[in-house]
């Protein structure tokens, strides 16, 4: 089975008749699926919150990067490299929706692939370097004291761009065997890593504080709210994935390509969108945005970011 980060799983084959007579069946988004579409369904529905909110969340968090590249902080590379990713994923549902009731083209089903395995690849891989950069700085600080260079992090972000589009491009070419597999792999690794990451800043940070969080010095609390919410989104989007998709063969082929697989699939698209809000909630001021316009929209930050001194700068 190809696996993709999204629906459909492959394009609709020739429906061989008899008499060798073939006839091209009508590429639906429901192939295969016609009777079980809920998961489908589920998987749409939030790729269209990343176009609709995503996309627009995205390049607001790089034009504020941009304008902040003078004090930047460490992982501004990494947090721009996963935002123009996510930005170009979601610009291509529209694509893949126009593709899919309209062109019917394989040229363009081709380039659909193709985000595809950046979204399975790129999200996964940065947010594993955002995790290495904070548990450097907290677990190691001298160390990470001499590998502030922004050339160590911008050769990882090469890295990391170049096993995304080998893995694109492979996804492109189909036919692998086992390939699905490298996907499974990839994401029970970068899953795991990220937990005991993050588990082992947290458990730092909250140790040197002493009696408790409350009495943190403020950086040090703004570090631990910030690694926390890092920690919930990699629950909410990568849970459910890595623990049904290591069982694919339990499942009827139905139900996990028309169920267990969009509906997965579907959580960490819509990383695409959480990612980006998160970044923003925890900005003492939206650059672009009006005061308003972030009370409406913000209004699940927590109260204490009102209670940061004025002149702290955001660490990312």
């Amino acid at each position: 089975m190809d696996t993709n980060a999204s629906w459909p799983t492959v394009p609709t084959p020739a429906n061989v008749t008899s008499f060798n007579n073939a006839t091209v069946k009508p590429f639906s988004v429901f192939d295969g699926c016609e009777s079980l579409v809920e998961g489908i369904l589920f998987d749409l529905t939030l790729q269209s919150i990343n176009v609709l909110v995503g996309i627009p969340a995205n390049i607001l968090v790089i034009a504020i990067l941009i304008c902040n590249r003078k004090q930047p902080s460490t992982s501004d590379i990494y947090l721009g490299s996963l935002a123009f990713m996510d930005a170009y994923f979601g610009s291509m549902t529209p694509v893949s929706f126009l593709n899919l009731y309209h062109w019917q083209s394989k040229e363009v089903w081709t380039a659909i692939k193709f985000s595809y395995g950046v979204k399975d690849t790129s999200g996964p891989l940065f947010l594993s370097c955002i995790c290495l950069d904070r548990f450097i700085a907290v677990l190691f600080p001298l160390t990470f004291g001499q590998l502030k260079h922004i050339k160590y992090r911008l050769s990882l972000s090469v890295l990391v761009f170049c096993l995304t589009f080998a893995y694109s491009a492979a996804k492109v070419v189909g036919g692998l065997p086992n390939f699905e597999k490298v996907f499974t792999g990839e994401i029970l690794a970068t899953f795991t890593w990220m937990i005991v990451c993050n588990a082992c800043i947290l458990w730092t940070l909250k140790k040197s504080s002493g009696a408790g969080k409350d009495d943190m010095h403020p950086m040090k609390r703004k570090a631990f709210k910030i690694v926390l919410s890092i920690l919930c989104i990699i629950v909410f989007t990568y849970l459910l994935p890595v623990a049904l998709f290591p069982f694919e063969d339990y499942y009827a082929p139905d139900v996990f390509r028309c169920y267990v697989q969009p509906v997965g699939f579907a959580f960490l698209n819509i990383s695409s969108t959480i990612q980006p809000l998160v970044y923003l909630s925890r900005l003492d001021k939206v650059p672009f945005l009006s005061e308003s316009c972030v009370k409406k929209w913000c209004r699940f930050v927590a109260p204490e970011k009102d209670k940061n001194q004025p002149g702290q700068n955001q660490s990312t």
